[in-house]
């Protein structure tokens, strides 16, 4: 009787295990006291669906409490689409505290594109500043500024899907940035009046395409860089000093190839002049020979050779003397 009895009340105490892992009683008494009329049912057939109830009966509950509408079924379906059910419920709320219509279709479609909705709420109502990276651009007389600004945005709720980011809002400013101080004729004109590149920015519509509202563009900071002017001139004056020098280097080369041109020539002269003085002696000899020169012939030329060396000697004499 006893062993009977324990063992009944074992059956019973696993039947309620079973039930209440399969049926959330307790979700289910929590949503009816919190006024959302969820049937039993309801919740096993998302156990069924492999769908946590709690991730769909609290969204709903905050929903409901703050007096906003949510169908069951589109809940389950933002889940089951990987959408956040949370975030997206929170959003709605946070929207209707700051006078913001936004349906839940318009929420889910923002948090399904991969955009935080409930972030997106907040920005809308609190606008968000942005930091620029340092900006490098040169004015037209060479000097280089260096610009940050801060610009202040506003999300555009109906623009999430598929607008810009805020990359495209950086890089927007800061192409902006590079165009103004590009276009001042002095970097003075733009460090006594930064406000001109905000005045610039803010009139080519920036955020036009993208998921954002610009409200302001305020120059946080100018800083002079470089002369990149005088630089340009340096390098440019550096290249025309080495192409000089290659070509004065190309002249000397061409100079030394023709006075080894000429050397060559003189030596060549020099050693045909040589051989006709070597032939000189078998001329003469030939000419006594066959009578063509008499002997008095012969000493005339030899007397007129002494005279004339003695002409050079004496020549060579005095131009030294002069020298001293």
């Amino acid at each position: 009787m006893d062993i009977g009895f324990l063992i009944v009340a074992g059956l019973i105490l696993i039947g309620l295990f079973v039930l209440f892992s399969i049926v959330p009683v307790g979700l289910w008494i929590q949503a009816w006291a919190s006024g959302v009329r969820v049937p039993l049912t309801t919740l096993i057939g998302m156990r069924l669906r492999r769908i946590p109830p709690a991730r769909i009966i609290y969204p709903l509950i905050n929903a409901t409490k703050a007096g906003i509408p949510v169908e069951l079924n589109k809940l389950e379906s933002h889940y089951l689409a990987g959408g956040n059910v949370d975030r997206v419920v929170n959003a709605l709320i946070a929207a209707q505290k700051a006078g913001i219509n936004l349906t839940f279709d318009r929420a889910a479609a923002i948090d399904l594109a991969g955009r935080d909705v409930l972030e997106a709420v907040q920005v809308s109502v609190n606008p968000k500043v942005i930091q620029t990276p340092m900006v490098a651009a040169v004015a037209k007389d060479g000097i280089q500024l260096l610009a940050t600004a801060r610009i202040t945005v506003r999300a555009n709720i109906d623009r999430l899907v598929g607008g810009a980011g805020e990359e495209t809002i950086i890089a927007r400013v800061g192409e902006g940035i590079v165009t103004t101080i590009g276009s001042a004729s002095s970097h003075k004109d733009v460090l006594e009046n930064p406000d001109m590149i905000s005045k610039t920015v803010l009139d080519k519509g920036l955020d036009a395409g993208t998921a954002f509202e610009i409200l302001s563009v305020d120059i946080a900071d100018v800083d002079v860089g470089k002369n990149i002017g005088a630089q340009l001139q340096i390098d440019q004056a550096e290249a025309d000093k080495k192409i000089a020098q290659a070509k004065a280097e190309e002249r000397r080369a061409m100079a030394v190839a023709a006075e080894q041109e000429m050397r060559a020539k003189v030596e060549e002269m020099r050693a045909k002049l040589v051989e006709a003085q070597a032939a000189v002696p078998m001329a003469l000899a030939e000419a006594l020979k066959k009578g063509n020169m008499g002997v008095m012939d012969y000493y005339n030329l030899k007397n007129i050779e002494a005279d004339t060396d003695m002409r050079e000697s004496l020549s060579k004499a005095a131009g030294e003397e002069e020298e001293r």
